[in-house]
């Protein structure tokens, strides 16, 4: 089957047709293509936001948790007393209390300057410790354990006892000695009692 000139005339307008239809095809799926592409970047968008939004969420529940906790912790510190300025008297007061009451031959303590155990910048709270040295004369080694009990116990302060040597006394227990003279051990500690108050400059 041949075609002449004639034919081409009469299908030159379905071919131009034909072919004008494709052109409004391929754009019409470039336009979709673009379109989707957009959409998908949208949808990519909003979920970051949405991610975003969600973690800052979970971050200020964290810090109002943390702030609550330790609120709390101060509440607790304030109760028993560990908080605010060194209660130094007091303290010198209890620890002659505790000597007598447990009836200890001798004692001598001596309290350093009070130093801060962390960096305070920016701190709205901060520990400081006030180191002091004891120096007790017992009867039994178990004097010191109740001694050391009783304060840890009763101090408003957070007492730690960093070390303690027992040292005997050689001419213990001699005939006619007081109770001072009678006494069988030295004990020598070194200690920090320590305490949280706001730091300088917060109100």
């Amino acid at each position: 089957m041949k075609f002449a000139v004639h034919d081409l005339v009469k299908i030159r307008l379905p071919l131009l047709a034909a072919v004008l239809l494709l052109a409004i095809a391929g754009l019409i799926a470039w336009w979709s293509m673009g379109e989707a592409q957009k959409a998908e970047q949208e949808r990519n968008s909003a979920a970051n936001r949405k991610g975003q939004v969600e973690q800052r969420l979970r971050q200020v529940r964290i810090e109002e948790q943390e702030l609550k906790d330790r609120a709390q912790t101060f509440q607790q510190l304030q109760a028993s007393g560990i908080s605010g300025e060194e209660k130094r008297l007091e303290w010198i007061e209890m620890l002659r209390a505790t000597q007598q009451a447990l009836r200890l031959p001798g004692m001598n303590y001596e309290f350093g300057v009070q130093v801060p155990l962390e960096n305070v910048d920016g701190a709205a709270y901060a520990w400081f410790a006030s180191p002091m040295r004891l120096q007790l004369r017992l009867l039994h080694e178990e004097d010191l354990l109740n001694f050391l009990s009783q304060i840890e116990k009763n101090a408003k302060a957070l007492v730690l006892v960093r070390n303690c040597k027992l040292g005997r006394i050689g001419n213990a227990g001699n005939p006619g000695s007081t109770r001072e003279t009678l006494a069988q051990l030295t004990a020598d500690c070194e200690m920090q009692w320590i305490t949280v108050r706001r730091a300088s400059g917060k109100k």
